[in-house]
C-alpha cells in the first residue's frame, strides 16, 4: 500500500510564483464524478490522498465536496495551498473533514502579494484556528538562501503570534499541538529539456507515492508537472494495479532500488539529488 497518492483536482492557480515550474497543459478542473472514480480506484491502494500537484486546490468550487466524498470512503485528505484564499474559504475548510493543511508561506515571492504582513498574518490566523480544531497544519518556508530577509520577517511574525516553546528538529519545529514549521532550501524541478545530471540517483517515486493529474494521467511522482512520464490514465485504464505494475512502472521502481534512473525526466531532476545514494 502506498503511503500517499497525489491527486491534482485542478491545474489552475491564482498566483504566478517564481519558484513554481508551471505547466503547459490545458487549464482544467476535475469533476466530482471523476474524483469519485479516482477514490473508488484508490481503495486498497492508499489511505491518504494529497490534493496537490500543480494548481491551487482552494480555487476549486467543489473542494469541500471532494473532501467529504473522500472522507466518507475512508481516506484522509491533505491539501497544499499558497494560503492567499484562506481569508475567503478558510472557515469552510476548518469545518470540513480535512486531515492536514500545508501552507506555502514562500508564496509571497509571486510578486502579486502587496502586503506581506497582512498575508502572513491571515495564514497564521487560519493555522491557529485549524490546529485548535484538530487539523494538522504545516507552515512551509522552502526557499532558504533565496529570500532570507523576507523569511526572517516571516519568522518574526510567527514568533510574535506563537510565543510558546518551539521544539526544533532537523528541518523544522513543533510550534504547538497540531502546528508545525517546515523549512528547507529552494529545490529545482525536473524538466525534460533540462541538463542531464546522470542516471545515478535514488527517488521515492512509485515506492511510497505516485500522482494523478487532472486529466487522469498517472505519473510516478508529484513533480512531473507536464506528465512527461505517463504510465496510463485512471479514467480509461483498468485496473489500476495493472498500470502500477506495468513493465515501465516496474523498470522505474527497480531502477530506483538499484540507485539508477531509467527515465529521461528523472535524469534531469535536481530535487532527487538530495536523497542519499
Amino acid at each position: 500500500m502506498y503511503s500517499r497518492v497525489y491527486v491534482e483536482i485542478t491545474n489552475v492557480c491564482n498566483k504566478n510564483c517564481s519558484f513554481c515550474h508551471k505547466t503547459s497543459r490545458k487549464k482544467r478542473s476535475m469533476t466530482l464524478d471523476e474524483f469519485s472514480l479516482i477514490c473508488d480506484k484508490l481503495v486498497g491502494i492508499t489511505k491518504y490522498i494529497y490534493l496537490h500537484v500543480m494548481g491551487e486546490p482552494l480555487t476549486h468550487p467543489l473542494l469541500s465536496e471532494f473532501i467529504s466524498h473522500a472522507s466518507a470512503k475512508g481516506f484522509k485528505v491533505a491539501v497544499t495551498t499558497n494560503g492567499s484564499l484562506l481569508p475567503l474559504v478558510g472557515e469552510k475548510l476548518i469545518g470540513s473533514d480535512i486531515y492536514k493543511v500545508s501552507i506555502s508561506l514562500h508564496s509571497f515571492e509571486s510578486g502579486e502579494i502587496s502586503d506581506h504582513e497582512k498575508y502572513i498574518n491571515s495564514c497564521l490566523d487560519f493555522a491557529d484556528r485549524a490546529s485548535d480544531n484538530g487539523i494538522l497544519t504545516i507552515l512551509r518556508l522552502w526557499n532558504s538562501g533565496v529570500n532570507d530577509t523576507m523569511n526572517d520577517s516571516t519568522l518574526a511574525l510567527m514568533k510574535k503570534r506563537f510565543q510558546g516553546t518551539w521544539v526544533y528538529g532537523a528541518r523544522g519545529a513543533r510550534i504547538k499541538d497540531k502546528l508545525h514549521l517546515e523549512y528547507g532550501e529552494r529545490f529545482g524541478w525536473p524538466d525534460i529539456s533540462g541538463d542531464d545530471l546522470g542516471s545515478e540517483l535514488f527517488c521515492h517515486g512509485l515506492g511510497d507515492h505516485f500522482g494523478i493529474l487532472v486529466g487522469g494521467e498517472i505519473i510516478p511522482c508529484c513533480l512531473d508537472s507536464d506528465g512527461a512520464v505517463t504510465l496510463g490514465n485512471i479514467y480509461t485504464d483498468a485496473p489500476l494495479d495493472a498500470v502500477l505494475n506495468s513493465d515501465r512502472a516496474n523498470a522505474i521502481r527497480e531502477g530506483f532500488q538499484s540507485k539508477k534512473a531509467v527515465e529521461e525526466l528523472c535524469k534531469r531532476c535536481p530535487y532527487a539529488r538530495r536523497f542519499k545514494i
